[in-house]
Order: C-alpha cells, then structure tokens, then sequence
C-alpha cells in the first residue's frame, strides 16, 4: 500500500521547500552579528609627529649610462670595459651599497646592458635599477 492519496501521485509539486533558505540565511545573519563589533571596536587617534635625524646617510646614486655605441659611462665619466668590474667591486663594498641606475640607450644592443648587469651582480650590487624617460 502507498501512503498518500490516489491523485496526488501524477502531479509535480509545485511547491519549493524554503527551509534550506531560511538556515542559510540565519548563518550569515549570526556571522554579521559576530563580526561587525569588532570592526567597530577601532580607536581613533590623532598621532603626533616628530622629526626623526637620519641614522645613516645614503650614499650618492651611480648613474650608469651606456650610449648608442655601447660605451659606458660612470656618473658622466667615460670607462673602459677593463675599468668597469674595479668600479662595480668598489660600490659593492660601500656600506651602505649605493644604487645602480642604468640607462640605456634605445639604440644599444642589448648584449652590452646585459653584460653591465652580470658584472654588477657579479661584483655584488645588489640594488639596480633602471632609468627610462615618460611617454609624452
């Protein structure tokens, strides 16, 4: 025997069962319940300020050119490629390191930007950048 009426069996229900919903909603409802004091719990302060002297002074940037026939140039100064791994050597043992800014000539072969750059790492600069100029 089946539980239930005769004609109840050909129909689709129609009906959709809500209480799934409801317990969703009751568990977000009791998670923004919890959470929002404590973002509510921030005490606002007015900080004071205070000049702070500098510990340590930074050393001065290298600028590092390369021009469009692939001569280097430290800080303006023409250098010779035997010349290049002493002065690397010599930054790298400053302390603090001073930064290595390299600029490129958009004309240089690549190959001499990327030998500058091995010798830096090599010599121990850990600090290199490059410089570009901002599209008009």
């Amino acid at each position: 025997m089946a539980i239930g009426t005769q004609d109840a069996s050909d129909e689709v229900m129609s009906e959709i069962n809500m209480i799934p919903f409801i317990d969703v909603m009751l568990v977000l409802l009791i998670i923004f319940i919890i959470t929002v004091p404590v973002i509510q719990h921030a005490v606002n302060i007015d900080l004071p300020q205070a000049s702070v002297e500098k510990v340590q002074d930074k050393p001065e940037n290298i600028r590092f050119s390369v021009d469009a026939e692939g001569q280097y140039f430290w800080n303006d100064q023409r250098l010779s490629d035997g010349e290049l791994d002493g002065m690397l050597s010599a930054a790298a043992a400053q302390e603090p390191q001073p930064e290595l800014h390299i600029r490129g000539d958009k004309a240089v072969r690549y190959e001499r930007v990327a030998l500058a750059m091995a010798a830096a790492q090599k010599a121990g600069l850990r600090k290199i950048g490059f410089i570009t100029e901002p599209t008009p």
